[in-house]
Protein backbone atom coordinates (compact mmCIF):
# COMPACT_ATOMS: atom_id res chain seq x y z
CA UNK A 1 0.00 0.00 0.00
CA UNK A 2 1.26 3.45 -0.84
CA UNK A 3 2.30 5.58 2.09
CA UNK A 4 1.87 9.31 2.39
CA UNK A 5 5.43 9.78 1.15
CA UNK A 6 4.69 7.76 -2.01
CA UNK A 7 1.73 9.89 -3.10
CA UNK A 8 2.56 12.59 -5.64
CA UNK A 9 0.96 15.83 -4.60
CA UNK A 10 -0.27 18.06 -7.45
CA UNK A 11 1.88 21.14 -7.80
CA UNK A 12 5.09 19.53 -6.59
CA UNK A 13 8.17 19.20 -8.77
CA UNK A 14 7.78 15.40 -8.77
CA UNK A 15 4.27 15.39 -10.22
CA UNK A 16 4.41 18.31 -12.64
CA UNK A 17 6.75 18.66 -15.62
CA UNK A 18 8.46 22.02 -15.82
CA UNK A 19 7.27 24.82 -18.09
CA UNK A 20 9.75 23.96 -20.84
CA UNK A 21 8.42 20.40 -21.02
CA UNK A 22 4.87 21.73 -21.22
CA UNK A 23 5.95 23.94 -24.11
CA UNK A 24 7.51 20.98 -25.94
CA UNK A 25 4.37 18.94 -25.38
CA UNK A 26 2.19 21.74 -26.72
CA UNK A 27 4.36 22.02 -29.84
CA UNK A 28 4.09 18.28 -30.45
CA UNK A 29 0.32 18.32 -30.03
CA UNK A 30 0.00 21.21 -32.48
CA UNK A 31 2.03 19.32 -35.08
CA UNK A 32 -0.06 16.18 -34.57
CA UNK A 33 -3.14 18.35 -35.05
CA UNK A 34 -1.80 19.82 -38.29
CA UNK A 35 -0.89 16.36 -39.60
CA UNK A 36 -4.29 14.87 -38.79
CA UNK A 37 -6.54 13.87 -41.71
CA UNK A 38 -9.39 15.21 -39.57
CA UNK A 39 -8.11 18.77 -40.02
CA UNK A 40 -11.00 20.50 -41.88
CA UNK A 41 -9.07 21.59 -44.97
CA UNK A 42 -10.33 19.01 -47.47
CA UNK A 43 -7.18 16.92 -47.92
CA UNK A 44 -9.21 13.71 -47.92
CA UNK A 45 -10.99 14.71 -51.15
CA UNK A 46 -7.86 14.68 -53.34
CA UNK A 47 -5.84 11.80 -54.80
CA UNK A 48 -3.27 13.92 -56.69
CA UNK A 49 -3.49 11.81 -59.84
CA UNK A 50 -3.54 8.45 -58.04
CA UNK A 51 -7.14 7.77 -59.07
CA UNK A 52 -6.25 8.37 -62.71
CA UNK A 53 -3.20 6.11 -62.38
CA UNK A 54 -5.40 3.32 -61.00
CA UNK A 55 -7.98 3.87 -63.76
CA UNK A 56 -5.44 3.53 -66.56
CA UNK A 57 -3.59 0.65 -64.89
CA UNK A 58 -6.95 -1.23 -64.86
CA UNK A 59 -5.72 -3.93 -62.48
CA UNK A 60 -3.66 -1.85 -60.06
CA UNK A 61 -2.24 -3.70 -57.09
CA UNK A 62 -1.09 -2.78 -53.61
CA UNK A 63 2.52 -3.02 -54.79
CA UNK A 64 1.94 -0.67 -57.72
CA UNK A 65 0.07 1.88 -55.61
CA UNK A 66 2.83 1.78 -53.00
CA UNK A 67 5.55 2.26 -55.63
CA UNK A 68 3.64 5.19 -57.19
CA UNK A 69 3.29 6.98 -53.85
CA UNK A 70 6.90 6.39 -52.81
CA UNK A 71 8.10 7.85 -56.12
CA UNK A 72 5.76 10.81 -55.67
CA UNK A 73 7.10 11.35 -52.15
CA UNK A 74 10.71 11.51 -53.35
CA UNK A 75 10.34 13.22 -56.72
CA UNK A 76 7.65 15.83 -56.07
CA UNK A 77 6.84 16.27 -52.39
CA UNK A 78 10.45 16.14 -51.20
CA UNK A 79 11.95 18.33 -53.91
CA UNK A 80 9.03 20.73 -54.18
CA UNK A 81 6.52 21.20 -51.37
CA UNK A 82 8.73 20.15 -48.46
CA UNK A 83 11.55 22.41 -49.61
CA UNK A 84 9.10 25.31 -49.94
CA UNK A 85 7.69 24.63 -46.47
CA UNK A 86 11.20 24.66 -45.01
CA UNK A 87 12.00 28.03 -46.60
CA UNK A 88 8.62 29.50 -45.70
CA UNK A 89 8.86 28.43 -42.04
CA UNK A 90 12.19 30.21 -41.81
CA UNK A 91 10.65 33.34 -43.33
CA UNK A 92 7.58 33.32 -41.09
CA UNK A 93 9.74 32.91 -38.00
CA UNK A 94 11.80 36.00 -38.64
CA UNK A 95 10.59 38.55 -36.06
CA UNK A 96 9.52 41.14 -38.61
CA UNK A 97 5.92 40.62 -39.73
CA UNK A 98 3.40 41.84 -37.22
CA UNK A 99 5.77 43.64 -34.86
CA UNK A 100 5.59 47.11 -36.37
CA UNK A 101 3.42 48.44 -33.57
CA UNK A 102 5.88 47.22 -30.94
CA UNK A 103 9.22 48.14 -32.51
CA UNK A 104 8.23 51.44 -34.10
CA UNK A 105 8.95 52.45 -37.66
CA UNK A 106 12.20 50.63 -38.25
CA UNK A 107 12.39 51.63 -41.89
CA UNK A 108 15.02 49.05 -42.87
CA UNK A 109 12.82 47.21 -45.39
CA UNK A 110 13.00 43.82 -43.68
CA UNK A 111 9.21 43.45 -43.62
CA UNK A 112 9.12 43.97 -47.37
CA UNK A 113 11.97 41.53 -48.00
CA UNK A 114 10.33 38.87 -45.91
CA UNK A 115 6.96 39.24 -47.62
CA UNK A 116 8.62 39.27 -51.03
CA UNK A 117 10.33 35.99 -50.22
CA UNK A 118 7.06 34.40 -49.12
CA UNK A 119 5.24 35.76 -52.18
CA UNK A 120 7.90 34.30 -54.48
CA UNK A 121 7.60 30.92 -52.80
CA UNK A 122 3.82 31.08 -53.13
CA UNK A 123 4.05 32.02 -56.81
CA UNK A 124 6.53 29.20 -57.45
CA UNK A 125 4.10 26.64 -56.03
CA UNK A 126 1.33 27.91 -58.31
CA UNK A 127 3.59 27.97 -61.36
CA UNK A 128 4.70 24.38 -60.85
CA UNK A 129 1.17 22.95 -60.63
CA UNK A 130 0.81 21.43 -64.07
CA UNK A 131 -2.94 20.87 -64.14
CA UNK A 132 -5.96 22.90 -63.12
CA UNK A 133 -6.90 20.29 -60.50
CA UNK A 134 -3.53 20.36 -58.77
CA UNK A 135 -3.58 24.15 -58.75
CA UNK A 136 -7.14 24.25 -57.42
CA UNK A 137 -6.16 21.78 -54.69
CA UNK A 138 -3.27 23.81 -53.29
CA UNK A 139 -5.32 27.02 -53.46
CA UNK A 140 -8.35 25.51 -51.73
CA UNK A 141 -6.34 23.79 -48.99
CA UNK A 142 -4.30 26.93 -48.40
CA UNK A 143 -7.44 29.03 -48.13
CA UNK A 144 -9.11 26.55 -45.77
CA UNK A 145 -6.05 26.29 -43.53
CA UNK A 146 -5.88 30.07 -43.31
CA UNK A 147 -9.52 30.17 -42.20
CA UNK A 148 -8.70 27.51 -39.60
CA UNK A 149 -5.85 29.69 -38.33
CA UNK A 150 -8.22 32.63 -37.86
CA UNK A 151 -9.96 30.62 -35.13
CA UNK A 152 -6.74 29.83 -33.27
CA UNK A 153 -4.15 31.80 -31.36
CA UNK A 154 -1.05 30.27 -32.92
CA UNK A 155 -0.45 32.98 -35.55
CA UNK A 156 -0.70 36.73 -35.07
CA UNK A 157 -3.39 38.80 -36.75
CA UNK A 158 -0.74 40.60 -38.79
CA UNK A 159 0.73 37.32 -40.03
CA UNK A 160 -2.70 36.02 -40.99
CA UNK A 161 -3.48 39.24 -42.85
CA UNK A 162 -0.15 39.12 -44.68
CA UNK A 163 -0.80 35.51 -45.64
CA UNK A 164 -4.32 36.33 -46.84
CA UNK A 165 -3.00 39.11 -49.07
CA UNK A 166 -0.92 36.65 -51.09
CA UNK A 167 -3.81 34.14 -51.44
CA UNK A 168 -1.69 31.36 -49.97
CA UNK A 169 -1.04 27.93 -51.37
CA UNK A 170 -1.15 25.03 -48.97
CA UNK A 171 2.65 24.78 -48.33
CA UNK A 172 2.88 28.49 -47.46
CA UNK A 173 -0.19 28.39 -45.22
CA UNK A 174 1.04 25.22 -43.50
CA UNK A 175 4.41 26.88 -42.94
CA UNK A 176 2.68 29.73 -41.11
CA UNK A 177 0.73 27.33 -38.91
CA UNK A 178 3.81 25.21 -38.19
CA UNK A 179 6.11 28.18 -37.57
CA UNK A 180 3.85 29.38 -34.77
CA UNK A 181 4.31 26.11 -32.88
CA UNK A 182 8.05 26.83 -32.38
CA UNK A 183 8.72 23.15 -33.01
CA UNK A 184 12.02 22.23 -34.70
CA UNK A 185 12.01 22.60 -38.49
CA UNK A 186 12.59 18.89 -39.09
CA UNK A 187 9.60 17.96 -36.91
CA UNK A 188 7.41 20.39 -38.86
CA UNK A 189 8.41 18.80 -42.17
CA UNK A 190 7.87 15.30 -40.79
CA UNK A 191 4.34 16.32 -39.79
CA UNK A 192 3.64 17.78 -43.25
CA UNK A 193 4.91 14.65 -45.00
CA UNK A 194 3.07 12.21 -42.75
CA UNK A 195 -0.18 14.15 -43.13
CA UNK A 196 0.22 13.88 -46.91
CA UNK A 197 0.99 10.16 -46.64
CA UNK A 198 -2.11 9.43 -44.58
CA UNK A 199 -4.36 11.22 -47.06
CA UNK A 200 -2.78 9.43 -50.03
CA UNK A 201 -3.12 6.02 -48.38
CA UNK A 202 -6.80 6.65 -47.74
CA UNK A 203 -7.15 7.61 -51.41
CA UNK A 204 -5.41 4.37 -52.43
CA UNK A 205 -7.70 2.29 -50.22
CA UNK A 206 -10.75 3.73 -51.98
CA UNK A 207 -9.40 3.96 -55.53
CA UNK A 208 -7.64 0.59 -56.01
CA UNK A 209 -9.52 -0.60 -53.82
CA UNK A 210 -7.54 -2.06 -50.93
CA UNK A 211 -8.25 -3.35 -47.46
CA UNK A 212 -7.22 -1.55 -44.29
CA UNK A 213 -4.29 -3.91 -43.70
CA UNK A 214 -2.93 -3.23 -47.18
CA UNK A 215 -3.31 0.48 -46.51
CA UNK A 216 -1.30 0.17 -43.32
CA UNK A 217 1.46 -1.67 -45.17
CA UNK A 218 1.65 1.17 -47.71
CA UNK A 219 1.69 3.74 -44.91
CA UNK A 220 4.49 1.81 -43.20
CA UNK A 221 6.52 1.86 -46.42
CA UNK A 222 5.96 5.61 -46.82
CA UNK A 223 6.80 6.30 -43.16
CA UNK A 224 10.14 4.54 -43.62
CA UNK A 225 10.98 6.82 -46.56
CA UNK A 226 9.83 10.12 -45.03
CA UNK A 227 12.84 10.93 -42.78
CA UNK A 228 15.35 10.74 -45.64
CA UNK A 229 13.03 12.79 -47.86
CA UNK A 230 12.73 15.46 -45.17
CA UNK A 231 16.50 15.58 -44.77
CA UNK A 232 16.89 16.11 -48.51
CA UNK A 233 14.32 18.93 -48.43
CA UNK A 234 16.24 20.63 -45.61
CA UNK A 235 19.46 20.32 -47.61
CA UNK A 236 17.75 21.95 -50.58
CA UNK A 237 16.45 24.83 -48.45
CA UNK A 238 19.88 25.26 -46.88
CA UNK A 239 21.55 25.30 -50.29
CA UNK A 240 19.13 27.96 -51.50
CA UNK A 241 19.91 30.10 -48.45
CA UNK A 242 23.62 29.71 -49.16
CA UNK A 243 23.03 30.65 -52.79
CA UNK A 244 21.12 33.77 -51.77
CA UNK A 245 23.91 34.71 -49.38
CA UNK A 246 26.40 34.59 -52.25
CA UNK A 247 24.21 36.78 -54.48
CA UNK A 248 22.93 33.87 -56.58
CA UNK A 249 19.22 34.05 -57.30
CA UNK A 250 17.92 30.44 -57.45
CA UNK A 251 14.32 31.63 -57.57
CA UNK A 252 14.86 33.85 -60.60
CA UNK A 253 14.45 32.92 -64.24
CA UNK A 254 18.01 33.90 -65.12
CA UNK A 255 20.34 31.04 -66.10
CA UNK A 256 23.47 30.30 -64.13
CA UNK A 257 26.62 32.07 -65.05
CA UNK A 258 29.50 29.82 -66.07
CA UNK A 259 31.43 30.72 -62.92
CA UNK A 260 28.47 30.42 -60.51
CA UNK A 261 29.31 28.60 -57.25
CA UNK A 262 28.14 25.00 -57.12
CA UNK A 263 26.07 25.49 -53.97
CA UNK A 264 23.54 27.49 -55.97
CA UNK A 265 23.51 25.07 -58.89
CA UNK A 266 22.48 22.17 -56.65
CA UNK A 267 19.65 24.09 -55.02
CA UNK A 268 18.11 25.14 -58.32
CA UNK A 269 18.27 21.74 -59.93
CA UNK A 270 16.79 19.98 -56.92
CA UNK A 271 13.91 22.24 -55.90
CA UNK A 272 11.73 21.31 -58.81
CA UNK A 273 8.43 19.70 -59.71
CA UNK A 274 9.40 17.85 -62.87
CA UNK A 275 7.08 14.84 -62.83
CA UNK A 276 5.62 14.48 -66.32
CA UNK A 277 3.64 11.29 -65.65
CA UNK A 278 1.98 12.87 -62.62
CA UNK A 279 1.04 15.86 -64.76
CA UNK A 280 -0.37 13.58 -67.47
CA UNK A 281 -2.42 11.52 -65.04
CA UNK A 282 -3.71 14.66 -63.34
CA UNK A 283 -4.75 16.17 -66.68
CA UNK A 284 -6.46 12.93 -67.69
CA UNK A 285 -8.33 12.90 -64.39
CA UNK A 286 -10.03 16.17 -65.31
CA UNK A 287 -12.07 14.38 -67.98
CA UNK A 288 -12.22 10.92 -66.41
CA UNK A 289 -15.73 9.48 -66.69
CA UNK A 290 -16.11 8.27 -63.12
CA UNK A 291 -14.32 9.99 -60.24
CA UNK A 292 -14.28 9.73 -56.46
CA UNK A 293 -11.76 12.51 -55.89
CA UNK A 294 -11.28 16.12 -56.90
CA UNK A 295 -7.78 15.53 -58.26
Amino acid sequence: MATSTDVLVPGTSQSSPDASQHSLDANLIQLMWLASPALPIGGFSYSEGLESFVHHAQDATEKEASAWLIEQLHLTLGRSDLAVVAQAIDAWRKPDIGEGEDRGDRGDGRDTDQLNQLSKLNAWVLQTRESSELRAQTEQMGRSLLEWLRNHTTATAAQIEACAQMQPTYPVAFALAASATRAPLRDCLLAFAFGWAENMVQAAIKAVPLGQSAGQRILSALAAEIPATVDEAIEIATAISAANATAIAPDSDAPFAADAPQCGRKSVTQRQAFSPMLAIRSAQHETQYSRLFRS
